[in-house]
């Protein structure tokens, strides 16, 4: 029993198996083999390290963003001439990440009184009489509480309300702000890559104050510049300006690092690129619901000591800036990573080449008796008593 469990043991630790190996000369699987193995080293080296860098690795960017708008507009509304600067027009002040610029507007002068409701032209607000007009009651699309009477010059309920109502059926075409298409937008962004201690910003080493002064962004001949026109940032996206500046519209400016930091941190520079986020989808019936971007703001004042607001239904254009931060390093770990992964799908070779020799050539069977060896269990005898073997013994 010993000796068993000795060998047994010398044969576990101090014997090194290695599987059999079938040396095949045909040409056809190994020109298959071959084909697979190029395609997958190509795939290793071309994608995995040299586009993928799989032997770096990455960190995101945590990044924070300050913006600025330029520019003034001159209107001259029923005489009432005014000058448009960025205080008037940039909503919120603050310098986000995501603000509205002003492009159009529909103003109107309001007090708090009893007025007739707007019609809609789908005939919700009309009336024919005061019974039409529930009291003390509002409808979902209407302005104001109804005061139950029926105003026989537009027919429809009167309401107690911001008086006059605002009409807005007709959006002023062209825009109110003309030149807003001129306005600049100037874009301050840092981003951080913790894992490597790396702080980069926008302006970059060849960007001075002299450059930023003087340059407005183009994507061939100035495409570090950090200053954009509006003009310029809607028509990127594959948009016109004229409309969007007329009903208001989304633009999305992505700021893309992508940087090697194998490389000299010269080379980390941003890419700037333009979207229209604005849906364009039509419905069942080939219409366009909510074309788009709108809200309403209010400047309240006291006149003949009486309240009164001047109510603007604002058309803009909304602006999302988004920065996209990817650094990476080379590592061992992730090296080691892709060459064993690259090593292993090198075993799709022997796969599909073993289906071809055992399944699909017509040789098949010659080359699985090569492959694989047959070994068949004899059976024991049973062990005979002496008695026994007496009567096995020839007489």
């Amino acid at each position: 029993m010993k000796s068993v469990m000795s060998r047994t043991f010398s044969n576990f630790f101090f014997e090194y198996e290695t599987p059999r190996q079938v040396l095949v000369r045909n040409r056809r699987v190994a020109i298959v083999c071959r084909i697979i193995q190029m395609g997958v080293l190509s795939y290793i080296i071309g994608w995995v390290f040299m586009y993928e860098k799989g032997y770096q690795i990455v960190d995101t960017a945590i990044s924070s963003v300050f913006t600025k708008m330029k520019g003034v507009s001159y209107t001259n509304i029923s005489g009432e001439e005014r000058i448009w600067d960025v205080a008037d027009y940039v909503f919120p002040e603050q310098g986000d990440s995501s603000f509205v610029v002003m492009t159009n507007f529909i103003s109107t002068v309001q007090q708090q009184d009893t007025c007739p409701e707007l019609p809609d032209g789908k005939n919700k607000n009309a009336c024919t009489s005061d019974a039409d007009c529930d009291e003390s009651k509002y409808k979902r699309t209407g302005n104001g509480y109804m005061t139950g009477k029926c105003n026989s010059s537009t027919s429809t309920c009167e309401i107690y309300s911001w008086c006059p109502v605002e009409d807005d059926r007709q959006i002023p075409d062209p825009p109110v702000l003309k030149t807003s298409e001129n306005y600049t937008l100037f874009i301050k962004n840092s981003i951080t890559f913790r894992q490597f201690n790396v702080v980069r910003s926008n302006l970059v080493e060849s960007v001075d104050q002299n450059y930023i002064n003087s340059c407005l962004y183009h994507p061939k001949t100035d495409p570090l510049c950090p200053i954009f026109r509006l003009g310029d940032i809607v028509e990127r996206s594959s948009s016109n300006f004229s409309e969007i500046a007329r009903v208001g519209g989304a633009m999305g400016v992505l700021i893309d690092w992508d940087c090697n930091l194998d490389l000299s941190l010269r080379h980390c520079k941003p890419k700037y690129e333009f979207y229209g986020l604005y849906g364009t989808g039509k419905n069942d019936k080939g219409e366009r619901p909510s074309v788009g971007y709108n809200f309403r703001f209010a400047k309240y004042y006291v006149e003949d000591k009486v309240e009164k607001r001047k109510l603007l239904k604002v058309f803009g254009v909304r602006i999302d800036i988004i920065v996209h931060g990817r650094a990476g390093k080379f590592d061992i770990i992730p090296t080691l990573t892709a060459i064993g992964s690259g090593v292993g799908i090198f075993g799709v070779a022997t796969v599909v080449c073993d289906v071809l020799l055992l399944y699909l050539l017509p040789k098949r069977e010659f080359y699985k008796n090569m492959k694989f060896k047959h070994t068949e269990l004899q059976e024991e005898k049973p062990t005979l008593s002496p008695s026994q073997k007496e009567n096995e013994l020839p007489k």
